[in-house]
């Protein structure tokens, strides 16, 4: 791995474990249609992608019927589901270290903006980044590509030799090719070791100390 300035992190899989709030919120958003929820290990393939595409992609909606999936899926995740969740064991610490080691971090997350923020600042994680990037309200800003781009943009960073995207999932990986970024992926959220190697990533970290060694030694 080579020294990158400029670290940009997923935050589902993550930096936190949201699954617990994210299964239950598309069980609600499922029994509105009256259709049987899957078993939640179904969901997790789910975790990564916009909402639409996961309505579209796994329960055969139509864009309009899965606009109002999306709608009814944070109906519960806005005043309830989001707050079930764990920061992963070494996050806090691996972004510390990378702070402290004089790395600028960032977020760059599918996952609403302002959701983003607040989770963050609930945990008293915001301070560590420099930008927290994620999707806008209004569904113009959210694949993986767009949020990168706009998080590249909006930081002014034009050398993106110099930017490492932290991914757990394939979405992570492609939106970071999409960029001309690259991508180091995890193994402690959603995807597999050969789903991220195969989309793309330079290499995995099995443990937040791992990366934060491989970050900060280069190698």
């Amino acid at each position: 791995m080579k020294n990158y300035e400029h670290i940009f992190f997923d935050f589902d899989g993550t930096l936190m474990d949201t699954s617990q709030g994210i299964y239950e919120s598309f069980d609600f958003a499922l029994k509105s249609f009256e259709i049987e929820p899957p078993a939640h290990s179904e969901y997790d393939k789910m975790i990564g992608p916009p909402l639409v595409y996961s309505f579209m992609t796994w329960f055969g909606f139509d864009e309009q019927k899965a606009r109002l999936g999306m709608k009814r899926y944070r109906d519960y995740y806005t005043p309830v589901g989001m707050y079930h969740l764990e920061v992963y064991h070494g996050i806090p610490e691996l972004l510390k270290k990378l702070y402290d080691g004089g790395k600028k971090l960032y977020v760059a997350t599918s996952k609403p903006e302002r959701f983003a923020k607040e989770l963050l600042e609930k945990y008293s994680l915001e301070k560590y980044f420099t930008l927290i990037a994620g999707a806008d309200i209004d569904e113009t800003r959210v694949t993986k590509v767009q949020i990168i781009n706009y998080a590249l943009e909006t930081s002014g960073i034009t050398e993106k030799s110099s930017v490492l995207m932290i991914g757990d999932r394939l979405y992570d990986a492609n939106g970071a090719k999409e960029a001309g970024i690259d991508c180091q992926g995890v193994l402690w959220g959603f995807g597999s070791e050969q789903e991220l190697l195969d989309a793309g990533c330079i290499g995995t970290s099995e443990t937040p100390m791992d990366l934060g060694n491989e970050i900060l030694s280069g190698c």
